[in-house]
C-alpha cells in the first residue's frame, strides 16, 4: 500500500525554481503594461516609480502596505489549503464577511467583558463564522456533488447581503444620523495595533497561518494525504484516504482563515461593522494564491507585490493623471500571463 501511494504522489520539488520562473512572468507582465502605457504617451518608468515610491518610500507607506497584506495573506491561505486537494474556493470574500458579521455580534452582545476574555472570544467567533460558511460548500460538494466553485462564488453575494441587512436593520446605530453601520465597538473589543500605526495583530494571525500551513503540508501525514488526493483522487480513494472528510475539513479551515481577516477588519480597522468592509480582499486573495501556485512562501511574496500595486495606485492617479484601473490592468495581466504560461507548459508548448 505504501509503495502504491509513493507511486501516485509527488512531493513538491523545485520550489525555488518555480518562484524564480514566477517572478520572471511577473516581470514580463510589467513589461507588457509598460508598452501599453508608452503607446498612450505615458512614461512607464515614472508610473512604476510612483507606484513603488507610494508604497515603499515612507514609513507610513510601509505600515499601510502591511495593513493591506494582512487580509490578502489570510484570504490567499483560505484558497490555498482547499486547492491542495483540487478544490477551487472562490468564496473567501463571503467567508470574510461572515467572520466579520459573527465577530460583530460578539462585540455588540458581550462588549462589557474584560479585554482578555472578549478578544480571544471574538477571534474564535470570527474564525467560526468563516469556517461554517466555507463548510457549507464542502458539505454540498461531498453530499450532492455540487461544484464548490459555483457554490462559494454565489455564497459571496449572500454573505454581503446578510451584512447589508444587519447594518441597515437590527444592528443599525440609532446615533449614526441614518448612516448604515453598527454602534462603535468598546475598547475591549478592539484588536491591538503596533505603536501609532494601523498595523494590527491580524498580521500575526496571517504570518502564523502561513507558517502552520507550510508545516502541515510538508511535515505531517495530513499534508501527505492531501497531496495524494490532489494528485490522483481515485488512487487516494482506493488507498482508503477519506476524501469527503478532507473536502469538508479544508473548506472549514480555509473559510475560518478568511473569517479571521473579517474579524480583524471590523475589530482593528473599522471599529464597527458597515457595508464595504472589504474592497475585494477575498478576490485579491484568490489571485494571490493562484499566482503563488498555492505555496505558503509564494503567498507572502505575491501579497507583498499586489499590496504594493494596490497601495501605489493612488499615486499614479494624483501625479500622472492615470486612472486607478491601470493597477487592475497590471494585476489582470499578471494573472493571465502566469496561468497562460502554466497551461502552455501542460500542453508541451
Amino acid at each position: 500500500m505504501e509503495a502504491r501511494m509513493r507511486a501516485i504522489t509527488r512531493v513538491g520539488t523545485g520550489q525555488p525554481a518555480r518562484l524564480i520562473r514566477l517572478m520572471g512572468m511577473v516581470s514580463f507582465a510589467f513589461l507588457a503594461v509598460g508598452i501599453f502605457l508608452w503607446a498612450f504617451g505615458k512614461n512607464p518608468v515614472r508610473a512604476y516609480g510612483e507606484i513603488f515610491q507610494g508604497a515603499l518610500g515612507s514609513t507610513y507607506g510601509l505600515t499601510e502596505l502591511l495593513v493591506k497584506m494582512t487580509p490578502f495573506i489570510l484570504c490567499a491561505s483560505a484558497t490555498a489549503l482547499p486547492a491542495r486537494i483540487g478544490l477551487i474556493n472562490v468564496g473567501a470574500e463571503g467567508q470574510l464577511h461572515t467572520g466579520a458579521l459573527i465577530a460583530t455580534w460578539g462585540a455588540l452582545t458581550f462588549g462589557d467583558l474584560p479585554r482578555g476574555i472578549l478578544l480571544p472570544f471574538l477571534v474564535i467567533l470570527g474564525f467560526a463564522g468563516g469556517a461554517i460558511w466555507g463548510s457549507f460548500s464542502g458539505a454540498l460538494r461531498t453530499m450532492v456533488g455540487l461544484n464548490e466553485t459555483i457554490s462559494t462564488l454565489l455564497l459571496n453575494y449572500v454573505a454581503v447581503l446578510l451584512v447589508e441587512h444587519y447594518v441597515h436593520g437590527p444592528w443599525k446605530d440609532p446615533a449614526s444620523f441614518n448612516w448604515p453601520f453598527t454602534a462603535e465597538f468598546t475598547e475591549a473589543a478592539r484588536l491591538p495595533t503596533f505603536g501609532s500605526s494601523r498595523v494590527h495583530f491580524g498580521l500575526v494571525f496571517a504570518l502564523t497561518a502561513v507558517v502552520v500551513l507550510y508545516l502541515v503540508l510538508r511535515k505531517t501525514r495530513w499534508g501527505y494525504e492531501m497531496r495524494v488526493i490532489g494528485d490522483n483522487a481515485e488512487a487516494a480513494r482506493r488507498a482508503g484516504i477519506p476524501i469527503g472528510r478532507y473536502i469538508v475539513l479544508t473548506m472549514f479551515i480555509g473559510g475560518g482563515l478568511a473569517g479571521l481577516a473579517g474579524m480583524a477588519e471590523v475589530s482593528a480597522i473599522q471599529g464597527r461593522l458597515r457595508p464595504g468592509i472589504s474592497t475585494g480582499f477575498g478576490y485579491t486573495g484568490f489571485l494571490v494564491s493562484w499566482l503563488a501556485s498555492h505555496h505558503p512562501i509564494g503567498i507572502v511574496i505575491m501579497a507583498f507585490l499586489l499590496g504594493v500595486l494596490a497601495l501605489g495606485g493612488d499615486m499614479i492617479q494624483i501625479n500622472l493623471g492615470l486612472p486607478y484601473s491601470t493597477v487592475n490592468i497590471i494585476m489582470a495581466l499578471i494573472f493571465f500571463i502566469v496561468l497562460g504560461s502554466g497551461q502552455l507548459k501542460k500542453m508541451g508548448a
